[in-house]
């Protein structure tokens, strides 16, 4: 890493998930071993195998005005109200619009409103849709409704990556600080699609869990017993800025964005590459991205889903690339899959573990799998030790994407 280069630092948090309607919220319930997974009650619930899902804890409809909400949709919605407390908890810093830029995606987009609107135009005819279908649907929706909301003007993006799009985001947000293009980038990820044909389709997979006589349990990453992954919704958002930026204005610095890594497996449109190596090169070029060695790595927030395959072959890619030693932990265990949005609220409990040096304990670890070489933290969670360390979050998507994103203490 060059020392001239932009240092990037996040400023800013926001969160809205199963678990809470804002990130410290969040935070407090994960460090409490709490679940967000819950029996569905809609009526279409018969209609699928899967009955339970990590629903939000809180409705964004219920905090957005009822004439802003109508005309978002639910993934809208999530980034937006995460994007909000994040700019507030990054004090609203004062920032020329033409250095402001925003980078939030989602692996689906608007879905819901897809479906919804279709069932509007068969049954009820066009001049019965919503003006606002095509800006609701469109997967860039929730940068743009955010870059209008804050006047950001150096750019809006929405990276699109499946479940490595929030990871990527982020990545992305970095990338427009070091080169110049803006100051400030608020980045994350974003997802609502807990719907009927999403269910089925990767019901249809055998990717999901179909444990609905125990749905709190039925997320179980690195588990000898998990059968599937098990849906989530909301979203996750950061605050970055420059190192100059931030400390100009005197901002309270959470942690450093010190590196990313990119790779794409090239084998198969769902199924992770058998040896890991994706996985394993994207932290490693994470790592040599933010200056760092595998011993200055203490914490990873894995992306293991608790489906099948997957969880040993990142473990692996893990100790490989990093070693042992790293307090490796499964937050999708307490708030289920957000896909698109998962690399967001995994960045925020990152470098919030970073910030108070703790890790979150992994649920449902009852029977480990075999073989598993790295540092689980299960039953309650773990300190990380003082002095300057580092922290990596992995985010992997279906069509081989692998990202890593490398965080500091600062």
């Amino acid at each position: 890493m060059s020392k001239d280069r932009v240092r990037v630092v996040v400023t800013g948090i926001g969160a809205t998930t199963p678990l809470g309607g804002d990130a410290d919220t969040t935070w407090s319930a994960l460090l409490a071993g709490r679940s967000g997974i819950r029996l569905l009650e809609e009526d279409w619930i018969d209609t699928v195998p899967v009955k339970f899902a990590g629903t939000a804890a809180v409705d964004p409809a219920q905090v957005l005005p009822r004439p802003e909400a109508r005309r978002l949709d639910r993934a809208e919605q999530f980034a937006l109200i995460a994007a909000r407390e994040a700019w507030e908890n990054a004090g609203s810093p004062e920032v020329d619009g033409d250095r402001l830029g925003v980078v939030v995606g989602s692996g689906i987009g608007g879905i819901s409103t897809i479906l919804n609107a279709y069932d509007t135009y068969r049954d009820k005819g066009w001049n019965r849709l919503s003006p606002f279908t095509v800006p609701m649907l469109m997967p860039n929706g929730a940068a743009g409704w955010i870059s209008i909301d804050l006047g950001a003007r150096a750019g809006a993006h929405a990276t699109v990556s499946a479940c490595a799009t929030g990871a990527e985001s982020i990545g992305y947000a970095i990338d427009m600080i070091r080169s110049g293009r803006a100051d400030v980038v608020v980045a994350g990820g974003t997802e609502a699609a807990i719907h009927p044909l999403n269910i089925g389709s990767f019901a249809a997979m055998r990717a999901m869990s179909t444990r609905n006589d125990e749905p709190q349990r039925a997320s179980r990453p690195f588990d000898k017993n998990r059968d599937g992954f098990v849906l989530g919704e909301g979203a996750g958002i950061l605050v970055l800025e420059s190192e100059e930026h931030a400390r100009a204005r005197g901002a309270r610095i959470l942690a450093v964005a010190a590196g990313v890594g990119y790779t794409s497996d090239g084998y198969h449109i769902s199924a992770p590459e058998p040896s890991g190596r994706g996985g394993r090169e994207a932290m490693q070029r994470a790592m040599a991205d933010a200056g760092i060695s595998p011993q200055d790595v203490k914490h990873v927030n894995a992306h293991a889903t608790s489906t099948p395959v997957g969880d040993e072959i990142e473990a692996a890619a893990i100790a490989e690339a990093v070693g042992s030693h790293p307090l490796v932990t499964s937050t999708k265990s307490m708030t289920g899959h957000l896909l698109g949005g998962a690399g967001g609220i995994e960045s925020v409990f990152t470098v919030l573990a970073l910030r108070d040096r703790v890790v979150p304990a992994t649920a449902n670890l009852d029977d480990p799998a075999d073989g598993l070489e790295v540092d689980i933290v299960a039953g309650e969670p773990r300190k990380l030790p003082d002095g300057q360390i580092a922290a990596i979050n992995n985010s992997f998507g279906f069509g081989g994407h692998n990202v890593a994103v490398a965080f500091t203490t600062y």
